[in-house]
C-alpha cells in the first residue's frame, strides 16, 4: 500500500500540483486514484474495512509515511488528505458502530471524501465586512444551524464535513469559552441545498488548490442520528493533540521536496565542490534527519499508547518541524539563487504553500506551551491556550 502511495505520488501527483495550484482547483483526481488503490480508509479500523493505520492500531507511523509522501509531491494537497483522515480519525474513535458503518462504508465503497471544519475567527480584520461564525439551535430531532465558517478545507471537493460548533454561539472549537460543556461534532452531509460556499473569500499566495472557502449555513438541519460524541468531547478526549504533529509531518514532505530540487540544481549546474553550498546542503540535510528521528519518537509514543508522552513529544515535534522545515527550505532558495522563484519552478510553489500552512498554529503559542508544560503550568493541549 505505501509503495503503491508512494508511486503515485511522485509519478503522478507531483505532475499535476503545478496545474491544480494555477487554478486553485480541488484536487480530486487525486482522490479518485487513492480510492482505486483502496487508501481512503487508512485510520479506520480493521474490522470496518480499513487499514488501521492509527494510534489505536499501533501503526500511526504508516499514516504519516503515507502524509510524508503526498506532501512531497503537493504540500496543498496533503492538507485535504490530512483534513480526511482527521475526520475518520474522529468517527472512528467517538462515532456509534451504526455512524462507522454507515460512514466508512460510504468512503470504501464510493470514494467519499470527509473533511472537519472549526474556523470560526471572531476578531474582524479592517476590511472585513462581515461577522464569522455559526448559531445552532437545537431541536427533539436535530441542531439548525445558521451562520458561515471559513478556513473550510476541501469545501467543494468534500461528501462531509464534520463541524465543530457550539451551543453558546460562534466561535467554532478554537475561540469559544467553556468548551468542554457546549462544544459539538455534527456530521454534515456538503449536498444539502441550504450550503452555500463563498469561493471569492479563498484568494491566497499558497496552499491554493485547498479550496478552503468561506461556507454559508441558511438554516442548515443536521439530524441527531449525525452528531458524533457527547457534548465537548472533541476537547475532554484530547483529540486535537493526535492531529498535532501530523502537520509537522506535511512540513517535513515539503522539505524532502525543496531539498530533491536542490539536489537536482547543483548537479545539473556542477557545483558539488563550492564549499557555501556543502554546508548549505549538510544543514538541510541535518535538517530532515532531526525530523526524521522526531516522526519516529512521536509514532512509537502513540503507537504504544504513551499520549501522555505523545502529547508533548507531537508539540515539540510541530514547532520544531516549522522551524527546520523553513530554515532548509531558505537554504534550497540561497543555493539555488533567484530563479528557483520564478514559476513554475516547484521551489516557488512550495516557498508559497508552506509560507501560509505554517500560519495554521501560531509558532509563539506552541513554543509558550512546551514551556509551560515545563514550569508545571496548566495548558490547552488542543490551541496553545494557558488554562486557568
Amino acid at each position: 500500500m505505501i509503495t503503491a502511495l508512494e508511486s503515485l505520488s511522485q509519478e503522478v501527483f507531483s505532475q499535476r500540483a503545478q496545474d491544480y495550484d494555477l487554478q486553485a482547483k480541488f484536487p480530486a483526481e487525486n482522490f479518485t486514484d487513492l480510492f482505486h488503490i483502496n487508501a481512503l480508509a487508512a485510520p479506520v479500523a480493521p474490522c470496518f474495512g480499513g487499514l488501521g493505520f492509527a494510534p489505536e492500531y499501533g501503526n500511526v507511523h504508516a499514516l504519516w509515511q503515507m502524509t510524508r509522501a503526498i506532501a512531497k509531491a503537493d504540500l496543498s494537497f496533503a492538507r485535504c488528505w490530512e483534513g480526511h483522515n482527521n475526520a475518520l480519525m474522529l468517527i472512528d474513535k467517538l462515532a456509534k458502530t451504526e455512524q462507522k458503518q454507515r460512514w466508512f462504508s460510504q468512503v470504501i465503497q464510493k470514494g467519499h471524501r470527509w473533511a472537519a471544519w472549526s474556523g470560526e475567527p471572531q476578531t474582524k480584520l479592517p476590511h472585513q465586512q462581515y461577522a464569522i461564525g455559526t448559531k445552532v439551535e437545537k431541536r427533539d430531532s436535530g441542531y439548525v444551524l445558521n451562520g458561515n465558517k471559513v478556513f473550510a478545507t476541501s469545501a467543494v471537493g468534500a461528501n462531509r464535513a464534520i463541524l465543530l460548533v457550539s451551543l453558546a454561539g460562534p466561535g467554532g472549537a478554537r475561540e469559544i469559552g467553556d468548551g468542554e460543556n457546549n462544544l459539538l461534532m455534527l456530521a454534515c452531509d456538503l449536498s444539502d441545498p441550504s450550503i452555500s460556499f463563498d469561493g471569492d473569500w479563498w484568494d491566497p499566495i499558497g496552499m491554493r488548490s485547498t479550496v478552503s472557502y468561506k461556507v454559508n449555513f441558511d438554516n442548515t438541519f443536521i439530524p441527531a442520528k449525525d452528531c458524533i460524541g457527547a457534548v465537548g468531547e472533541f476537547l475532554t478526549q484530547d483529540m486535537q493533540s493526535r492531529f498535532t504533529p501530523h502537520y509537522g509531518i506535511s512540513f517535513l514532505g515539503a522539505l524532502d521536496a525543496a531539498y530533491e530540487y536542490t539536489l537536482n540544481i547543483v548537479k545539473a549546474q556542477q557545483r558539488q565542490q563550492d564549499p557555501y553550498v556543502q554546508q548549505h546542503i549538510a544543514r538541510v540535510k541535518l535538517n530532515i534527519d532531526t525530523l526524521s528521528l522526531w516522526m519516529d519518537q512521536v509514532a512509537s509514543s502513540l503507537d504504544h499508547q504513551h499520549f501522555d508522552n505523545a502529547r508533548e513529544q507531537g508539540c515539540q515535534f510541530r514547532y520544531l518541524a516549522e522551524q527546520l522545515a523553513q530554515e532548509g527550505l531558505a537554504l534550497c532558495i540561497k543555493i539555488c539563487g533567484a530563479r528557483a522563484l520564478n514559476k513554475p519552478s516547484v521551489l516557488e510553489r512550495i516557498y508559497r504553500d508552506l509560507s501560509i500552512y505554517v500560519l495554521h498554529d501560531n509558532a509563539d503559542h506552541v513554543l509558550a506551551t512546551i514551556g509551560r508544560r515545563t514550569l508545571g503550568l496548566k495548558v490547552d493541549n488542543a490551541f496553545f491556550k494557558l488554562k486557568a
